[in-house]
């Protein structure tokens, strides 16, 4: 295997160029180090903001790519941590650079085969233009290993609404990819996995930042992102929604700025007039209010086990749902409300098949 980059020890990591030929460029600011490792992978919180759109929302027009990754164990051990920025002078994607057969990652997993999971956290989707090919370049990868898995984390869709001339293209390969559960998931940044980014790729944070309430324009965009991924491809993200969901003044202000969004992709700044005939007041909540929710710390997911399961039920059971009781009715949730009769059935389809055959045994023995 020859490789296609150059790697330099830094002070904090490793600085990459991801094409040997690369040279500095007065057309891209990160030419020719597009790739970073280790602690040299950090980024300004201004750069996050601008390209991520955190703790806002999205920022429009989006011209850069920034992706973050992790390469971990099967066991969920971090093996490294970097980031890729896309070459605005060869108009060249992360997400091509980190795929590319003989490219960085090609490299990485061909010398160490501890690597099993690959996370990316990107401010925009993969995409399948033609002059990038990511995800095209994805499949080959995972074709060429088929032990790694890989989860996908986005701030923001890139080009797949109608207007964009590839939609149609990134949409389809963004189904291709998605069929590829469980090894391969997508999904919005959303809830905890904010903050993770920012403890482990965001310099000259304080903790009193790292722990900011995650603003009402950036949890309608999560909530949109995740929206439009399920209906793109049929798979549910994984999603943490931090509207707030306790008051029904608020919930009716969520719904309402939430469905304006996704008609009309509000950013912040604008607002929304409902009219039903009379006039009405102003319902869009302010997108740079906090959103009260209370913080859960980030976890990793679990690795992903690729096949069937071994702990698999064989059988399968049913419940019927319980009927609704009052709060006063609830107050001791150890025994069912006087005068309420309450019925539990569990179907065993199994048991209920040879419960069935047994009886009509019985029938005709006792004709006989």
């Amino acid at each position: 295997m020859e490789p296609l980059y150059e790697e330099y020890l830094a002070n904090r990591g490793t600085i990459v160029k991801p094409y040997y030929w690369l040279s500095f460029s007065l057309d891209c600011s990160n030419c020719p180090y597009h790739i970073r490792t280790g602690e040299e992978a950090r980024v300004p919180y201004t750069e996050f903001y601008q390209i991520f759109g955190f703790p806002y929302g999205s920022v429009y027009p989006q011209t850069k790519h920034l992706t973050f990754y992790e390469l971990k164990t099967s066991s969920g051990s971090l093996v490294q941590k970097g980031h890729a920025s896309s070459c605005t002078g060869n108009n060249t994607h992360p997400e091509s650079m980190l795929f590319e057969m003989n490219g960085y990652f090609d490299s990485a997993v061909h010398n160490n085969n501890t690597i099993r999971h690959i996370i990316l956290y990107s401010n925009n989707s993969p995409c399948n233009e033609a002059n990038h090919c990511c995800i095209g370049k994805m499949y080959n990868f995972l074709i060429t290993y088929p032990d790694v898995t890989l989860s996908i984390y986005f701030s923001q869709l890139y080009h797949t609404e109608p207007e964009f001339p590839a939609s149609a293209w990134n949409r389809e390969a963004l189904r291709s990819l998605a069929s590829l559960w469980p090894r391969v998931t997508l999904s919005p940044i959303s809830g905890g996995i904010w903050y993770s980014l920012l403890n482990n790729f965001v310099s000259g944070v304080s903790g009193s930042t790292v722990f900011q309430p995650i603003l009402t324009g950036r949890a309608l965009a999560d909530r949109h992102n995740a929206y439009e991924i399920n209906a793109i491809t049929g798979v549910k993200p994984y999603f943490t929604d931090v509207l707030p969901q306790t008051e029904e003044n608020q919930n009716i202000r969520a719904q309402v700025a939430l469905e304006s969004y996704l008609n009309n992709k509000i950013i912040p700044g604008q607002s929304l007039q409902v009219t039903n005939g009379q006039p009405q007041p102003n319902l869009t909540p302010d997108l740079k209010a906090p959103v009260v929710f209370v913080l859960v710390p980030f976890r990793d997911l679990p690795p992903i086990h690729v096949g069937q399961s071994p702990h698999k039920p064989s059988y399968i059971v049913r419940h019927l749902n319980m009927p609704q009781m009052s709060f006063q009715e609830t107050k001791d949730l150890r025994s069912p409300p006087m005068g309420m009769p309450v019925d539990e059935v569990e179907i065993m389809e199994q048991f209920a098949r040879s419960k069935e055959v047994d009886e009509k045994k019985k029938k005709k023995k006792g004709k006989k």
